[in-house]
Formats: C-alpha cells, structure tokens, sequence
C-alpha cells in the first residue's frame, strides 16, 4: 500500500524548533516558533485561565459530547468579543473548531463546496498554511501583492490593484490583524478602501483573526472585522484563542459564519456541521469552556484583559529596545520599521544565507524567511542581539 507515497515535506518550523532543541549551546536565542513567551522565556498559563479551569473541574459531572456545532455559549462570547454587536445575530451561525486552523477548513470547505476550484487570494506573503487548507478544500490558491520588502511595510497600492480587480466568484483572505508573518497592518482607512471595493466587486471575504488583542488593543484590533461585517452582506471568520488565552494545545477556535438572512444563514450552518461530522465528527471543549467562563465572569475577564495588556506591551516595548538599539550601535534607520510594526512577528528581510549565519554562527533562531517572533526577545540581551543583527546584515 504505502509504496506510491512520497515523503511529505515537514513544516519549517517544526524543523527549526527540532534543531533549536538539539542545539547544546546555552545563550542561543529562539525568535523562531510562534508562541508569547515571558520574561523567563516560558510560555505561562494565564492566572484567569488557571481560575477557570479549577472552577470547571470543580463542578465538572460528564465529559459527554457537547453536539457537532460544540458549546455555544463559547460561541456567542466570541461572537461579542470580534464583533461587538454590530450584526444582527439571527444573520450569524458558528461552530467551533479545533484551533483557529480547525475554524479555517471548517469555512475553507464550505467555501469549496460553494465554488469548486474557486479562486481564494491570499496575501504575500502569508501563513504557510494557508495554502494547503486552500488545496485540500477543493479551492485554488492564488495571491495578492501585501508587503514591500524595501520599505517593510504594506504596499498597499499594489495590493489594491489586485483586490479591485476580484468578482463575486473570488474568495479575499485577510489577515484580520497582527498580520502573520510581517506584522505590518492594514489602517483603518485601509481597511475602508478595501471594504468599498469589496462592495463594489462583490469578491467574499474570509477574515484568519488569530491575534485580537496583540497589536494594539481588543476594540482597535477588531476595527477591520468589524467594519466588514457591518457593511456586506457575507462574510466568514475564523477565530482563535491559541495567543489571546494562552491555549496553544488545547486546540480552541470559532467558525463564524454571516450571511444575506437567516434562511441561508441556517443552510450554511448545515454545512459547516456535515463537515465536522465527516472529518473529526465533534469538536474539543475544554479550551472553550474556559474561555466562556473567563468571559461570562466580570472579574476573570478583567483580570484576562489586564494579562492581555501586560503581554501586548511587553511586546511593545520589545520592539522599541531592539529598533533602539540597532539605531544607536549602527547610527542607521534601517530596522526602524520594528518598533513600527504591531503583533507577535516582525519579517525583517534578510536573506536566506544570512538567516543560516545567524543560526550556525550566534545561536540566532528565525524562520528562513527572516520572520522574527518578538516575544522570543529576551529583554537583557537586546543589545547583543542587535550586535548580531547589525553584523549579519552588514
């Protein structure tokens, strides 16, 4: 049987994270794999999260099945949290995913089924996996012009010239914010320009809203999500509480769906199910009932918020030090556009050779194409970081 299979190729950061582990020296630095890290480059439970997982098992009876759609409260809450109520909710259907990748096939399905081989743009560069989703639900992977290597940041006149030209046929892939893996973002008056060619094209969007709350806020980040949801008929988001809630492994996520009325709303919701039922048949609960109950609790939601704030700063002022430092050790602006930049990665455009140098030469981790996640910066070394930065790019 297995003698017509070929080796499939393994994800880049999986190798890089294999290598960063066999590596013996202690003062190599891991800006590589996408996961916040502390202080003490520990990837920390948050203290609302330990709460609400004791007061689950606390009064936990049964780990019966919750349904196909899964739990609904949690559903609801995240409903409020990226929309804010801008959509009347007899529109709106969700199912929950395993992670945000889970709530990404669920909706990348259902597309493909809607439109067989259809074309979805996504940006350039983009997630990795946002490709083989693409292929494995039926539809055809093209993509649109997103970030300037030159200046590292959104050329956004470029990505226009494409997304004007989509039609109704045409999927649009947006990252809804903290955009993975340049960290250079759409404005909010980019985000209306998009939106007005949306309305004019008719071209569907499907929002990856991953990181609400890592750039600049919750209401702030959710100002592109929001905007299209309130102004088009249809749209798709998959939502994830893997950065946001600290739930990596968990595998925590929401398929929202919105559409026209209530009657194709309930139609796109049957089909959301039938592909749950026919892949992993029901969906995982413990990530998301933590989630509800932080939600649904004032004072656990409070105290999820201020961790949240602390975590986003932190990475802020990450960005600041590093920017700085590079400024002040090479007396130049070129890495300027890191304190600039908002989320949990920065793509500073170096070259492969020079990705490799860092790795085999300083103990430097990074994904190949130069994606740095910032809150692998350990605070104490920035400026040794910025000496091997300044001398790899130089």
């Amino acid at each position: 049987m297995f003698e017509t299979l070929q080796k499939a190729t393994l994800d880049k950061i999986f190798v890089l994270m294999a290598e960063y582990a066999a590596d013996p020296r202690t003062n190599k630095i891991d800006l590589g794999v996408g996961v916040y890290k502390d202080d003490k480059n520990n990837t920390p439970i948050m203290s609302a999260v330990k709460k609400a997982e004791q007061r689950i098992h606390d009064a936990a009876k049964t780990k019966t099945y919750k349904g196909v759609v899964g739990n609904k409260e949690f559903s609801s809450a995240i409903v409020d949290l990226a929309l804010g109520g801008v959509v009347d909710s007899s529109r709106i259907r969700c199912v929950n995913g395993a992670g945000g990748t889970g709530a990404l096939m669920i909706l990348m399905y259902v597309l493909g089924r809607a439109r067989p081989k259809g074309n979805i743009y996504i940006s350039d560069p983009s997630w990795p996996n946002h490709w083989p989703l693409a292929d494995n639900a039926n539809l055809t992977a093209k993509t649109y012009p997103y970030f300037d290597p030159k200046t590292r940041s959104v050329d956004f006149e470029a990505m226009m010239k494409v997304v004007d030209t989509l039609t109704p046929n045409d999927i649009l892939l947006l990252h809804g914010c903290c955009h993975n893996p340049t960290g250079a973002n759409l404005t909010p008056p980019q985000w209306d320009r998009v939106v007005a060619s949306l309305k004019k094209t008719g071209a569907f969007p499907l929002i990856d809203l991953a990181y609400l709350g890592f750039g600049d806020g919750i209401e702030q980040d959710a100002y592109g999500v929001r905007k299209i949801a309130s102004s088009l008929p249809e749209c798709m988001i998959a939502f994830s509480a893997s950065k946001n809630f600290g739930l990596y492994r968990e595998r925590t996520g929401v398929a929202i769906a919105i559409a026209k009325d209530a009657a194709t709303a309930d139609i796109v919701s049957s089909q959301m199910q039938n592909v749950i039922r026919g892949t992993i048949s029901q969906t995982p609960d413990h990530g998301a009932e933590i989630v509800r109950v932080i939600l649904e609790d004032k004072e656990l939601r409070k105290e999820w918020e201020a961790e949240l704030d602390m975590m986003r700063e932190r990475m802020k002022r990450l960005r600041v030090k590093l920017a700085e430092a590079i400024k002040r050790k090479s007396n130049s602006k070129d890495f300027d556009f890191i304190a600039e930049h908002s989320g949990m990665f920065s793509l500073l455009g170096l070259p492969g050779d020079v990705v490799e140098k860092l790795k085999l030469a300083d103990g430097v981790y990074m994904i190949n194409d130069s994606r740095i996640n910032v809150a692998g910066i350990p605070e104490d070394r920035v400026d040794e970081l910025a000496d091997y930065l300044i001398a790899a790019a130089g």
